[in-house]
């Protein structure tokens, strides 16, 4: 998928398998199958073992219920929303571990679900359903959550306040994203390692809502 799904062709993809156009056809019927193809293999391939060839694409709905299904069942999700719920806490320092518990858990979804997502991301153009769900549902609903957590902190006087708060939210998430997920397509981060990396995040994103003459 490095043309993502609008520029690629199934020539590309019998080239890069070591294929004949016409083969090709011997597994999925259309360029849309190879997407389905595609998303069972990281999202539910035991799946594959049970299909029969070729295969046929699916609706793009039947698509979003089997993504929806795989997010159901990342327990990572789950607590991201326990977390920014909670009652605003009564100091500073507990408002920074609670934040930092909160990137911790946003990152080490994204890195353990990065080819996931970038297969999102690339493929939604071409699915209004699939990006319906991923842009709209999915991503604005974390953004809304974490408005939530960072309004109700600094309105209890826990959190350094922000010029604005939506745009503080981008700056969590979009720092978050590109260490733990977009860093690897930059050859320029080679030396960034997984472990410094998420350290570093999860050291100076959160304290960077601490409100000025605190420290940790």
């Amino acid at each position: 998928m490095s043309k993502g799904y609008r520029s690629a062709g199934i020539t590309d993809v019998a080239k890069a398998l070591n294929l004949s156009h016409g083969a090709v056809y011997t597994y999925a019927d259309s360029k849309q199958a190879l997407l389905y193809l595609a998303l069972l293999r990281v999202l539910d391939p035991p799946v594959l073992d049970s299909l029969e060839l070729p295969v046929k694409a699916p609706t793009p709905e039947a698509i979003v219920t089997m993504v929806e299904g795989w997010v159901e069942r990342q327990r990572g999700l789950a607590n991201i929303g326990e977390a920014v719920r909670r009652p605003s806490p009564v100091s500073s320092r507990e408002a920074v571990e609670e934040l930092r518990a909160v990137v911790g858990q946003v990152y080490d979804f994204i890195a353990e679900n990065r080819f996931v997502l970038n297969l999102f991301e690339r493929c939604s153009e071409e699915l209004p359903a699939l990006a319906q769900w991923y842009f709209v549902e999915q991503r604005r609903g974390l953004f809304g959550a974490l408005e939530h957590f960072l309004d109700a902190r600094i309105s209890a006087g826990v959190l350094r306040p922000v010029p604005d708060i939506p745009t503080a939210v981008r700056f969590i998430v979009e720092s978050i994203a590109w260490f733990a997920m977009h860093r690897h397509g930059d050859p320029d981060s080679a030396m960034l390692t997984d472990e410094n990396s998420r350290r570093t995040v999860c050291a100076l994103v959160p304290t960077s809502f601490l409100p000025s003459g605190d420290s940790e």
